[in-house]
């Protein structure tokens, strides 16, 4: 995502409107209200802000790019412009920095409709060519919902109590067993991954079996994910047999698996190395997997456990799950960290599927992944025996 050579915008609907000189208010108004914006071209998008502003800038969330990229006033006018290259099938969070004397702001895009939520808050999603949001990630009024009970359970291994919520599939039966997820993060993923409705839909179109999902939440999350031995002693000696005894599932590791995106996949592949055995199926999104080849870490001091575990786990990996689905944005700075696990899992004796995205670190681009990994590591209802 490069600004382009020249500073003509090529959007002709653009250079229409800028090509009789300075635009009249008028002019601007009528263009605002019949286009979507920004404005998408083949591998260029075309940014634009309308107001009073000594600066305005684009603050997105791309990788080894300059964070910050300045728009340009249309001389004559309040409207301001900036033209990216934006390769086809990307979708990319951003805000607008805007600065007004002294006062300065980051504000979404008034332009642009298009959100996405996180715990944080909100972002302008820019969707270039080719991008669309999966019609398998809303609601479908013809598959019959799963049921989502919640529990609190106290935790030794972790000192405390956990929420857990589980999720049954429609048309759950006492006398059927049930393949087993446990996803960290469950909350969040449920809200902004729309877990529960790809789930829903899943499970309808007979893409994956019918199956239980534990929806777990973490206390300290960059404490208890980064490779705590005492969450893996929670998943696997309270929480897994918790369920065992609730819950009919299938009794084998390729039956049961883990997944979680960035610290969540930390937690999910630590866990499986320290039960190696225990869990056979691993989806892991954007994980947070820093390492050392040489020298020190230069991530925060809160990735130094990690760092331990992956050096650790790079040197002497095991076998801890049978299938890992890994996923990735080549717009987040985690790409070369994920790139790198591959090899040592297929090394490991692992069946691994990997995927990159045009997308970046957050909770769509792993909305987007779960149809492929989960129908991938858990495929449909004819792979599993019930009764």
């Amino acid at each position: 995502m490069n600004p382009a050579p020249s500073p003509v915008p090529q959007h002709p609907a653009l250079a229409e409107l800028l090509g009789q000189g300075a635009p009249t208010p008028e002019a601007i108004d009528s263009f605002l209200a019949a286009h979507e914006f920004p404005l998408v071209e083949d591998d260029r998008v075309t940014f634009l802000w309308r107001g009073q502003a000594d600066e305005v800038r684009l603050q997105h969330f791309i990788f080894a790019l300059e964070t910050s990229q300045p728009f340009e006033r249309v001389e004559g006018s309040d409207l301001w412009q900036l033209r990216l290259e934006l390769p086809q099938r990307s979708r990319v969070e951003y805000k607008l920095f805007v600065r007004t004397g002294e006062h300065k702001e980051l504000v979404r895009d008034p332009l642009n409709d298009k959100l996405a939520h996180d715990p944080y808050g909100a972002n302008s999603v820019c969707q270039s060519a080719g991008y669309e949001v999966p019609e398998w990630s809303h609601e479908d009024p013809d598959a019959r919902p799963g049921e989502v009970r919640e529990r609190l359970m106290h935790s030794e291994a972790l000192g405390g109590e956990r929420r857990v919520r589980v999720y049954l599939p429609a048309r759950y039966r006492d006398t059927r067993r049930y393949p087993l997820l446990i996803a960290h993060d469950g909350t969040d993923t449920m809200n902004f991954a729309a877990l529960k409705t790809v789930l829903d839909n899943l499970i309808h179109r007979h893409e994956i079996p019918p199956m239980i999902v534990a929806l777990s939440d973490p206390g300290d999350r960059l404490v208890e994910y980064a490779a705590d031995p005492r969450h893996a002693t929670f998943l696997a000696d309270e929480l897994l047999p918790a369920l065992q005894s609730e819950y009919p599932l299938i009794d084998r590791p390729a039956a049961r698996g883990l997944m979680g995106a960035s610290f969540g996949a930390v937690a999910s592949l630590s866990t499986a190395w320290m039960r190696q055995g225990l869990f056979g199926r691993l989806l892991l999104q954007s994980g947070s997997f820093a390492f050392t080849d040489i020298g020190e870490s230069t991530r925060p001091p809160v990735f130094d456990p990690v760092v331990e575990f992956v050096n650790a786990f790079r040197e002497t990996p095991g076998k801890p799950t049978q299938k890992a689905f890994v996923s990735c944005g080549t717009y987040e700075s985690l790409i070369y960290e994920n790139r790198s696990l591959v090899p040592v899992l297929q090394e490991a004796g692992l069946e691994v599927k990997y995927v990159e995205a045009r997308d970046g670190h957050n909770w769509e681009n792993w909305r987007d992944r779960l149809r492929e990994g989960l129908s991938w590591l858990f495929p449909g209802p004819l792979g599993f025996v019930y009764e």
